[in-house]
């Protein structure tokens, strides 16, 4: 071989244990990943058979601790996690992604830190950049990978962020269509959903007068 000569080969995910998982949106069978991208724990949730199938319903979802686990009101995520589920259940097949990318990538800290700079009345975007981060520090590798392992041909992605869509195309996975998973606005988060329609260019309010 000759001498600086680098061969790059692309990482591959092997599902390393599956489960089956009832849960209050009906029964998953939970997918657990070897990963020797970034060493994180991320995991898929099953419904029915998606091997070979087009138009896969799929939430890739970014883990949110205050929102999915403690119920926080100040984002949507948590709701949006329920609402993906009982799709997923509806549909009789589908599948979750749960990125370990807590606070948009930022980190469960920075995250709190951030919370403690909205409360003093900076947005959500702003707060990030105000602690030297990105507006959105995400990525989808992982999660194109993931799909690939559980070999569904082409997604209908349940998402109102269009760089999502656009990041796992470049992927290679085609992405057939967009399923809105829109949370009902409030007053704890609607300045958050604001800032994601204005500055980040999700997708919300569409069809509808924006709340004042």
């Amino acid at each position: 071989m000759e001498q600086g000569l680098k061969i790059h080969v692309k990482a591959t995910l092997t599902s390393l244990v599956q489960t089956r998982l009832p849960t209050q949106h009906g029964e998953f069978i939970l997918h657990y990943f070897n990963n020797p991208i970034d060493d994180k724990e991320h995991i898929a949730l099953v419904r029915g058979e998606v091997a070979g199938q087009e138009n896969v319903p799929v939430r890739v979802h970014s883990e949110c601790f205050t929102g999915d686990v403690l119920g926080s009101r100040r984002c949507d995520c948590g709701e949006q996690l329920d609402m993906a589920m009982q799709f997923l259940d509806q549909a009789g097949f589908g599948i979750l992604i749960y990125l370990r990318q807590e606070g948009r990538g930022i980190g469960l800290l920075k995250k709190l830190q951030a919370y403690n700079l909205q409360d003093q009345g900076m947005d959500t975007v702003d707060a990030n950049l105000h602690l030297g981060h990105l507006a959105d520090e995400r990525e989808y590798s992982v999660a194109a990978l993931i799909l690939e392992c559980l070999q569904v041909k082409s997604v209908r992605l349940m998402t109102n962020n269009p760089i999502k869509i656009d990041e796992l195309n470049k992927l290679g996975i085609h992405v057939a269509g967009r399923i809105p998973l829109e949370a009902p606005a409030h007053l704890d988060n609607l300045g958050y959903l604001k800032t994601k329609a204005k500055k980040m260019a999700h997708m919300l309010f569409e069809g509808k007068k924006e709340p004042d």
